[in-house]
């Protein structure tokens, strides 16, 4: 019976250890509004980067003044680099000028907006190596 005790106690402590692992929490603040919707991109290649057909995985949630946290679960350990952008109206897209200059708030993982551009991949990327917590401003 001991055994047993001892085995279910290993499991469950191994268990919960496993499910708090590879988690990557998203705390994006500069929010000025409760209104719309906050969206992050996750890119894991160079070449997929800012790509809509090239994002790893997303997620988008109401905004809330001030700041607002995504989590992603289950994130394999490896590189990656974030997009973020408020979405004001909450038309699911990032609205931009004539010039494609985005009209709504943007951010990166460890990069700011180039005066010609965003910034590559390279600028932006991480490593994940199972709980990552990455706070980005608007």
């Amino acid at each position: 019976m001991r055994c047993i005790f001892v085995l279910v106690f290993t499991l469950t402590i191994i268990f919960c250890g496993y499910a708090q692992e590879n988690q990557l929490s998203v705390k994006v603040i500069g929010i000025p509004e409760t209104k719309g919707n906050v969206s992050v991109a996750v890119y894991n290649t160079e070449d997929s980067f800012l790509k809509f057909e090239g994002v790893f995985k997303s997620d988008s949630i109401l905004a809330k003044a001030g700041e607002t946290t995504l989590h992603f679960k289950d994130l394999p350990i490896g590189e990656y680099a974030l997009a973020v952008f408020y979405d004001a109206n909450g038309n699911g897209k990032l609205d931009t000028n004539w010039l494609g200059i985005p009209k709504e708030k943007v951010g990166f993982s460890k990069a700011r907006m180039r005066t010609f551009g965003p910034p590559t991949y390279k600028d932006c990327s991480f490593s994940h190596n199972g709980i990552t917590k990455i706070e980005i401003s608007l």
